[in-house]
């Protein structure tokens, strides 16, 4: 294992240390409790906050700032959060005007961000929130888990972020992010595993002639594993699963090309040149494209693309302002 870090049980700390160092100016990292916030915090809107296991960089502390996050909190490696590091957050952001948490469907997340929204009601805090489960490789189902909320998140994060920003309600905050929800679908493709710092191997193993469609950007198994195949056809096979789920003809959609850690720009770009091709095929318009590491999986190589279908309230809220380390508008 070759990595840039000190020692592997303080990666996490260390790196919203740096995130810090590297943004002093916009952002606040709360030692111990592995909070970032924003540094010129508003008094007169509602707090939006989001979190997760860390490994999923810049998701979610690059997204802290003017019209994304108030404050997101990082669990350790691939490890939700616990409630004491939520509450803490909430704490924080928290002016009067009520906070919506924005997590995503796993377990664990579910639990924490949940048992940390009543024990903040317990002091008074009006808290919301919102879960994302975009990731069309997993079955919608009542039953169990569900679907995986993954890349998809980001545009929930600006969707909401930007509603806040405009002084909505915390009902009206929740309402723009259901919607923006409701209307995310993405599908992934991982080409080799990624190596946990404090283990130092591989989690799972991909064939050096293979690739994994449905790829979790945990290491989770996907739907199928295959042969290594051209960004045409992983271009089709990942838009095909989307356009299966959901119904985006005639649309227009915000479109997001994302690198999963270790994927070079360049293979982003043909991917989405492909993407482009299949929607105008299809009758589909790019309103806005986004291409780059959002929602990454440690150094995995692969990529995922998510769709959002807008209408005109999800347009004005896309192209609002944004000012945040990992998306600037």
């Amino acid at each position: 294992m070759k990595k840039i870090i000190n020692n592997p049980t303080d990666v996490v700390s260390e790196a919203l240390m740096g995130m810090q160092a590297a943004y002093p100016d916009k952002l606040v990292y709360t030692p111990k409790m592995e909070v970032i916030s924003r540094k010129e915090k508003k008094t007169d809107k509602v707090a939006v906050i989001s979190g997760g296991g860390a490994g999923h960089e810049p998701l979610h502390a690059g997204f802290v700032g003017k019209g994304m996050l108030d404050a997101a909190i990082s669990g350790n490696v691939f490890s939700s959060p616990s409630p004491d590091r939520i509450g803490s957050a909430i704490e924080q952001v928290s002016c009067g005007k009520g906070v919506l948490m924005v997590i995503k469907n796993y377990s664990g997340d579910i639990m924490n961000f949940g048992l940390s929204a009543d024990l903040a009601e317990m002091d008074d805090i009006e808290v919301a929130q919102v879960v994302v489960k975009d990731d069309v490789a997993v079955p919608d189902r009542e039953e169990g888990t569900g679907r995986r909320g993954i890349a998809g998140t980001v545009f929930v994060h600006k969707i909401a972020g930007a509603k806040a920003e405009q002084g909505a309600s915390l009902a009206e905050v929740k309402a723009a992010a259901e919607k923006a929800i409701s209307n995310i679908r993405t599908m992934g493709v991982a080409m080799t595993p990624c190596i946990l710092p404090a283990v130092g191997k591989p989690g799972f193993q991909i064939a050096d002639d293979e690739i994994e469609i449905g790829m979790g950007i945990h290491g989770e198994k996907g739907i199928e594993t295959t042969k290594i195949k051209t960004a045409k056809e992983i271009a089709e096979i990942l838009v095909g699963r989307i356009l299966d789920d959901y119904d985006y003809s005639g649309s227009e959609v915000a479109v997001l090309v994302n690198g999963l850690g270790g994927t070079p720009l360049m293979e982003l770009y043909i991917l989405n040149m492909e993407v482009q091709k299949i929607l105008e095929e299809k009758g589909i318009k790019a309103y806005r494209t986004f291409v780059g590491n959002y929602c990454t999986s440690i150094d995995m190589t692969g990529a995922s693309v998510t769709l959002m279908k807008l209408d005109d309230e999800l347009k004005e809220l896309l192209d609002a302002p944004c000012d945040t380390p990992a998306l600037k508008i």
